[in-house]
Parts: C-alpha cells; sequence; structure tokens
C-alpha cells in the first residue's frame, strides 16, 4: 500500500497550488493582504491535504492490487471513479464545514464556495488519476512484454539444448562403428584412433556445453578431428583452412564444423586415387565457407537429419540470416554466417569460453 514515487512527487508538486485555490476561493483577495491566511490556513489545508492524499492512495493501490491485470483495467477504473470521486467529495467538503464551523479567519461557507472546491479536487483527481493509471497500465505492459521474452528465450534455450543433445550421440555412434571397424583391420590403427578419440572427445564435452563457440575453437577442433579422419581414412580425405584471423573471434553454433566435415565423410565415396577435399575458409561479409567436391557413392547412405537440420535449426533460434546450402554436379557447398562476439544477435544468451584441447 505504499505510495509510488509517482504518487508522492505529483502530490508534492500539486498540493500547493491546491492549497493556493482553495484559500483563493474562501478568502478571495484577502490572500493577498491577510498574513494570517498564510500562517494558519495554508498549513491546515496542506495538513488535511495530506491526510486526503494517503486515503486516495491506499484505496487505489488496494483496487490495483484486487485488479490487478492489464485484462481487468476497465473494471478497476470503474471502481476507482465509483470510491474516490466520493471520497475526494467528502474531503473538499470537510475543509469547508470546519472553517464554516470554527469560522477560521471569519470564514463563512456558501454554496458557490462548495460547488468550486468540489470542481477543483474532482478536476484535480481526474487529471492525477488518469495519470496514475495510465503509469500502472504501461508498467504492467512492460511486465508482459518481460515475461513473454522470458518465456520465449526458456522455449528456445530448451529447444537449443534439445539440438545440443543430438550431437554427443550422433558423434559417438559413428566413432564407436569406425573404432570397431579398425580393431578388425588394423589394431595399431586401432589404439591410434582411440588416443586420439579421447582427446577430441573431452575437448567435444567442454565446448558443447556452451550453445556457441568462437571460430579460433572450433577451427582447433576440427584440427583435431581430422586426425581422426586421417587415421581411419588416410590420404582419402584432405582438409584445407584458410581463416583470416580477424575473424577468430567470432562465434557460431558449437560442433558446426564437425557436423559438416562429418556429413562429407559419410556422404562421399572415399577413395585415396580420387580424394574428398574440404576447404574451410572466411570471406567477406563475416560468412566462414565449408566446400568438398562431390563423390557420389554408388549406395546413397540414409540421413538421419542430425547434421544440416541441427546446424539450420540452431541459426533459426538464435535469429541469425544467412545460412546456405549449395550443391552442383561438382561441388557440395555450406555458408555459415559468423556472429559478433558479445553482440545482441546472441539470441541465446550463451556466454563464449575459450577452451583449449
Amino acid at each position: 500500500m505504499r505510495p509510488t514515487l509517482l504518487q508522492v512527487y505529483s502530490f508534492f508538486t500539486s498540493m500547493p497550488l491546491i492549497d493556493f485555490v482553495l484559500n483563493y476561493i474562501m478568502y478571495d483577495e484577502r490572500i493577498f493582504k491577510d498574513a494570517k491566511v498564510w500562517l494558519i490556513s495554508f498549513p491546515l489545508i496542506f495538513v488535511i491535504g495530506v491526510a486526503s492524499w494517503s486515503g486516495h492512495v491506499v484505496i487505489g493501490n488496494a483496487i490495483k492490487k484486487r485488479y490487478p491485470q492489464l485484462e481487468q483495467t476497465r473494471i478497476r477504473i470503474i471502481i476507482l471513479a465509483l470510491l474516490l470521486v466520493p471520497f475526494m467529495s467528502l474531503s473538499v467538503t470537510f475543509i469547508f464545514l470546519l472553517y464554516d464551523q470554527l469560522g477560521m479567519l471569519g470564514y463563512t461557507l456558501t454554496e458557490a464556495d462548495l460547488k468550486a472546491g468540489l470542481l477543483v479536487g474532482f478536476c484535480v483527481n481526474l487529471i492525477f488519476e488518469t495519470l496514475f493509471e495510465a503509469d500502472y497500465v504501461l508498467g504492467k505492459y512492460k511486465e508482459s512484454i518481460e515475461e513473454k521474452n522470458r518465456m520465449r528465450d526458456l522455449a528456445v534455450q530448451q529447444e537449443f539444448d534439445t539440438l545440443k543433445s543430438q550431437v554427443n550421440p550422433h558423434f559417438l555412434f559413428n566413432c564407436f562403428n569406425t573404432l570397431s571397424s579398425l580393431i578388425s583391420e588394423d589394431r595399431q590403427k586401432a589404439e591410434s584412433f582411440l588416443n586420439e578419440l579421447s582427446k577430441v572427445y573431452r575437448y567435444l564435452l567442454r565446448n558443447n556445453e556452451d550453445g556457441l563457440s568462437t571460430v579460433e575453437n572450433e577451427v582447433k577442433f576440427i584440427q583435431s578431428y581430422y586426425k581422426l579422419l586421417r587415421t581411419r581414412h588416410g590420404e582419402a580425405v584432405q582438409l584445407n583452412m584458410e581463416i583470416d584471423k580477424r575473424y577468430e573471434s567470432y562465434l557460431l553454433p558449437s560442433l558446426t564444423l564437425q557436423l559438416l566435415v562429418e556429413n562429407v565423410v559419410k556422404h562421399n565415396s572415399l577413395s585415396k586415387n580420387y580424394p574428398v577435399v574440404i576447404d574451410i575458409f572466411t570471406t567477406a561479409g563475416n560468412k566462414l565457407v565449408v566446400n568438398n567436391n562431390l563423390r557420389h557413392r554408388v549406395v546413397k547412405i540414409q540421413g538421419t537429419k542430425v547434421g544440416l537440420d541441427n546446424i539450420s535449426a540452431k541459426y533459426k533460434l538464435l535469429n541469425k540470416q544467412g545460412f546456405q546450402v549449395m550443391a552442383d554436379e561438382r561441388n557440395f557447398t555450406v555458408v555459415l554466417p559468423l556472429i559478433w562476439n558479445g553482440s545482441t544477435e546472441d539470441k541465446a544468451g550463451h556466454a563464449n569460453k575459450t577452451k583449449t584441447l
């Protein structure tokens, strides 16, 4: 029931004027000649005004507490009018009757004075109660918008976490299949592969905790991941990277490059004589491009939709435009828009943390 700052400021800025007008109604030109009006009547009306204002605050805030929702604005205004107008009228009438009964400084009540006083009280209440209600409605509207934003962010975060959770099982499944094949083919390679896998997966676990990672970290990770591919496929897979240093601090969804490179290996025929070449490079306009030549498999592998769909969904959640997938007879290209580190484009609210192997 405590008054708001607006209510306090409004009272102390308006009450001196109200005090002056009421005294002018009762004493007319006398207020400019008789010091007693200023020494006695002005302080008394001010004190009564404080009591009246306090009652207005209690009534107004109680109604707002009882009917707090934006949808209840109409009923709240009606009840405010039904309660505050009579309360204001009683307060003004009380002042005039008190002065008349006490004969305050020779004052005698007239009907014209009472009507003028009630008109002043009504106008003042209309102005300030409208101001208070508008301030309240605006505040509730802001709260409503903030609540919707919080709910949206929670939904985005939940969906983002779901997308992240798809990556680790997908990665492990493919690596364990590779390891299983190597164990039967070449135990020494299998041991080397397992050693690299432990390093890579440790890195993957730490980086997948964040929704976003820097280009620098993604590049370091893909270099380690490439060692796994070389262990398994030898020279059948080649990787070229050309990253402009000014883009190293930019952000992109974590493990994006790993998903793309993994898809390249999965959907292309790998041969030492006809290697699959993967080029990763930055371009003007804050973009990272992943391109590979196509070596079509005789038997196509049915995709799980985790890779490209996962990346596309993350960019949509981040509200970042520019993700593109292009393909022709010879090449398959994916364009990744980079996000400036610390910009408002990071809609998921993930902070980047520098991590190394």
